[in-house]
């Protein structure tokens, strides 16, 4: 077949690179393809591929996830942003991975989900986007409550948001503002899980040893208060019990005992020593495989300590959302 002779080289070039190798028929047109080219590049064995309704990869093989990203957006239209699991994994947010691209485009954008593609029609569409080259994500904390609107799991949800909130890639705040911006609908498990982040709750495992308390009759504790003595700061344990002077630390090697923190753990393990606090400690997989022992050991310790005299400790309330602290001497 010979070459179209309409064929604008340099522009065809420049999006391919643009779009990494993405490209839709209407671009293939408007650079000079003709249809019968178009199709001739499309036959089976040929160059390119087709992806998605008007959009090809103009390689052989599988396509790179960026591509799919890519193909995305294009299938989606110009105002398209990518949300959901893939816009997570852009922000280096914990989530299960997912062969889907979820893409918000508006409500006026008529076009069905297909392939890897899932559309959300939104009357908020994102006025600031987080761009990496061609490619268009919402922000985390968008991203997030997106997310944990699909999902029926709340220890899920708790683990995204957590996490979110954790590495400092968002704020609670800003989780809470789209949680009174977003649809009712399948808000339930977002709301419970900003709530127990409130509470002080910092990853799934803490979040385990809540449910489990709160089913045991025993007293609930401080999630991740600050423990000072005098001026002097001491310690920030998963659970206290200010009262008792008892605290329970989750062991887990995910959040805890990265190698950078290691040594933290260990010297916070030996400040509160010093200053008689009793200190318990559990893996997540003991909280979730023997909660009746990790009951009885609390149950213990907080019987134990009863009577003792009190550590003259000052305990100090965080707020999630970083805007006030409350401090109460216990």
């Amino acid at each position: 077949m010979a070459p179209s002779t309409r064929l604008n080289r340099d522009a065809l070039d420049r999006i391919l690179e643009q779009q990494l190798g993405v490209i839709t028929r209407r671009q293939s047109l408007a650079v000079g393809l003709t249809g019968h080219a178009l199709d001739h590049r499309l036959r089976v064995g040929g160059p390119w591929q087709h992806l998605l309704p008007g959009v090809y990869l103009t390689a052989t093989g599988s396509p790179r996830y960026l591509q799919k990203e890519m193909a995305a957006l294009l299938y989606a239209g110009p105002e398209g942003v990518i949300t959901g699991p893939a816009a997570l994994s852009r922000h280096h947010i914990r989530a299960e991975p997912s062969d889907l691209v979820d893409v918000l485009v508006p409500l006026s954008r008529q076009r069905r989900d297909v392939s890897f593609v899932r559309l959300h029609r939104t009357g908020r569409i994102p006025q600031r986007v987080y761009s990496v080259g061609p490619l268009r994500f919402a922000w985390p904390a968008r991203a997030v409550a997106d997310t944990v609107r699909d999902l029926t799991s709340l220890r899920d949800a708790r683990a995204i948001v957590a996490d979110a909130v954790q590495r400092d890639r968002c704020e609670v705040g800003q989780l809470v503002a789209e949680l009174a911006a977003g649809p009712n609908i399948s808000s339930g498990l977002l709301r419970t899980a900003l709530t127990d982040i409130a509470d002080g709750i910092r990853s799934t495992a803490e979040a385990d040893l809540k449910d489990l308390l709160a089913k045991s009759g025993l007293p609930m504790p401080l999630f991740n208060p600050m423990v000072f003595a005098g001026e002097l700061f001491v310690a920030q344990p998963d659970a206290w019990w200010p009262e008792f002077g008892v605290a329970a630390e989750v062991d887990s090697r995910e959040w805890h005992l990265s190698p950078d923190d290691h040594a933290k753990t260990l010297a916070r393990g030996r400040r509160m020593a010093v200053y008689q606090i009793v200190i318990l400690r559990f893996t997540p997989k003991q909280i979730r495989t023997q909660p009746a022992e990790v009951i009885r050991d609390i149950r213990d310790a907080l019987e134990g300590a009863r009577g003792r005299p009190p550590l003259n400790l000052r305990t100090v309330l965080v707020s999630a959302t970083r805007n006030a602290v409350t401090a109460t001497r216990l």
